[in-house]
């Protein structure tokens, strides 16, 4: 087979990939909601599209840098244009199967870096345990920048919606941190009880790499640097939402504290359904109604977030598949195996 039908056979893949991608994230629009998406679109500043779409691109770059610092401490320097491809493509899975794009990302990178996908692995379960701390810190500013407002609002919210989906979640993390340990501790017994048994040998390297990437938290040297990207991840979050406010007239006027408790209920929204599908300007309208915004304009406000949100995922996401084989065709990184 030549090597030109090759690379079009790849692109053809990929393109049929990221379009199935698109599909399934908004195949599960009922009419009405459809309806109630074009209607916010109808009534939207589009001008302010370009500041929220930077601020949400330069949050997605500034997330990439903070992987590859996790990735330094095991001696992986990756392109910086190849972590972002990946990150993108990660989350243009993560909207059609929730947490496939952590795996895809991972082994996307690992492919085109010559990388070990297992590190990788063990990076990715670092930095979402971080996200998840730093979310539950966001949620404390919130309720304490508006603890009569929001506080007891915000609570009985995260009880009714998801408090046994935190708690499940917190108990899965503990459970495949264990589980890893355990395998691990297993596989080298087995490694070093059978030396001529090819599996247990290279399963006991697999979740050694798992146990490398995780431990680069502790050996991160540019800490102030990951500090910073965090920060500035979040800040970007809310600043798409507080200049979104200005690209409605209803919502204009809201204050910054408006937009700090729309980012932590649409944050939780992304847990409730994938993609925050639905759920996403039902958690908005809820919230705004809070501060006097009729429940119609505050759906519509949360129909007009996620669309933008998603198509910078639906679109970028689908160039970077596209995109990624042709950054790297005359690339040689086998130095960093």
């Amino acid at each position: 087979m030549s090597k030109r039908l090759i690379t079009i056979l790849n692109y053809s893949f990929f393109l049929s990939l990221g379009l199935f991608l698109v599909w399934w994230q908004l195949r599960n629009m009922t009419p009405a909601e459809k309806l109630e998406f074009d209607n916010a679109l109808n009534s939207a500043d589009f001008r302010l599209i370009i500041p929220v779409t930077i601020m949400s691109l330069l949050s997605h770059i500034s997330r990439s840098m903070r992987w590859k610092l996790l990735m330094e401490p095991l001696g992986y320097r990756p392109r910086l244009i190849n972590v972002f491809s990946v990150t993108m493509i990660g989350y243009l899975a993560n909207a059609a199967v929730p947490r496939l794009g952590e795996l895809l990302k991972c082994t996307f990178l690992a492919r085109y870096e010559k990388l070990k996908v297992n590190r990788l692995v063990g990076t990715i379960i670092v930095e979402r345990s971080f996200d998840l701390v730093c979310y539950l810190v966001f949620i404390g500013i919130t309720i304490l920048l508006q603890v009569e407002l929001i506080g007891n609002y915000l609570i009985k919210k995260i009880r009714f919606y998801s408090l046994e989906r935190i708690y499940a979640m917190i108990l899965q993390f503990v459970i495949i941190v264990v589980s890893i340990y355990v395998i691990y501790k297993l596989a080298k017994w087995l490694a070093a009880t059978f030396p001529n048994s090819k599996f247990f040998v290279w399963m006991n390297g697999f979740l050694k790499g798992i146990a490398e990437g995780f431990y680069t938290i502790k050996n991160l040297k540019k800490r102030k640097a990951f500090l910073f990207h965090t920060i500035f991840i979040w800040s970007m979050y809310l600043g798409q939402i507080y200049v979104g406010f200005k690209g409605m007239d209803g919502t204009s006027g809201l204050p910054i504290y408006a937009a700090f408790s729309v980012l932590t209920l649409a944050t939780l929204s992304m847990i409730v359904t994938p993609g925050g599908i639905g759920s996403f300007p039902i958690f908005v309208m809820q919230t705004l109604i809070l501060y006097g915004i009729h429940a119609p304009l505050g759906k519509a406000f949360g129909w007009m977030m996620w669309g933008v949100s998603t198509g910078i995922i639906l679109i970028v996401g689908l160039l970077a598949l596209l995109t990624i084989q042709l950054f790297n065709r005359n690339t040689d990184r086998s130095d960093l195996a």
